[in-house]
Formats: C-alpha cells, structure tokens, sequence
C-alpha cells in the first residue's frame, strides 16, 4: 500500500464523517463539521450561484445551503425525508452541506489516504485530498478549505 504525506493532520489518527451522494460515499474531517441536521427547506435566494440552495435559519443565523452534489459536477441532489445537512464551518463561515444521508463517523489511520488517481475527472482533484480504501468501499476524502476558497464564501455571505 503506498502512503502519501498528509499535511495538516495532527497524529496518526484521523476523525472523519462519511456521507453519500448518488451512489458515491465522500468525507470530510469531523473537526470542520458543526452538526448534522435531517432535511429541511431553504430559503430560495435570487440570483444565487447554481451551487446554493438558498438559506436557512440556524438558531439565528442565517446560513447558506449548498447543493454539494452539483458543487462536485454530479446532478444536483434531489432532497427527501433521508437527506441531511451537514453543517459546517469554512473559512470562519458557517454553511450547510445537503447530502444524501450520512454514512458514519469513522477513525482512519493517515496513511490510509491515497492519491487521486490522474484519470479522475468527475470533479476538480483540487477538491479532494484524497482516496481511503475501506471495508465498505472508496471513500473520496474532501478538502471543504480548497472546494470553497475563502473569496466564494465571501461571496455567499454578501
């Protein structure tokens, strides 16, 4: 098994939640996730970007709600009684992720993160940080910081 240097993850061990889009389970680090909420409508928002579902209201705030299926190049995600939020902070700006269901919460070993392979091109290699070979299947690990570059959430926030 080859393993790859991983920058910015403390220790061996990382926490990660897993969630599924279509029929494609990605990840994200737990340490940038805030909550998981069941389904609820948004806000619609007028000439938002196609990504953006609209808004909701988080115990106060308004938060923006991403369709992260689209943002990934995939078709938009159809939302029912078992899609989720995930709600996340990126970029110091809280924002809610719809999924198709979340999968689990799971410890990984670092050196379980692969490479993207070259002849990926369903969505920007940018996005991932990587490959984790499970049990269960591929897991392609997302980097939440680089899928939305600070200048994007500005943007969403204005």
């Amino acid at each position: 098994m080859t393993s790859i240097k991983t920058t910015g993850f403390a220790g061996d061990t990382l926490e990660i939640i897993a969630f599924r889009l279509h029929d494609q389970e990605f990840c994200v680090k737990t340490t940038t996730i805030r909550e998981i909420r069941g389904w609820a409508p948004s806000t619609p928002i007028p000439h938002s970007p196609p990504d953006v579902i609209g808004v909701m209201n988080l115990r106060g705030t308004v938060i923006p709600i991403i369709d992260l299926a689209h943002k990934l190049g995939m078709k938009s995600t159809e939302a029912n009684e078992r899609s989720a939020i995930v709600v996340a902070e990126v970029h110091s700006m809280v924002v809610g992720l719809v999924v198709d269901r979340v999968s689990d919460i799971l410890t990984i070993r670092s050196e379980q993160i692969q490479p993207v392979p070259e002849v990926t091109t369903s969505f920007d290699k940018a996005y991932a940080e990587g490959i984790i070979a499970h049990e269960n299947g591929m897991i392609c690990f997302l980097n939440l910081s680089r899928m939305f570059k600070e200048r994007d959430v500005e943007d969403m926030a204005a």
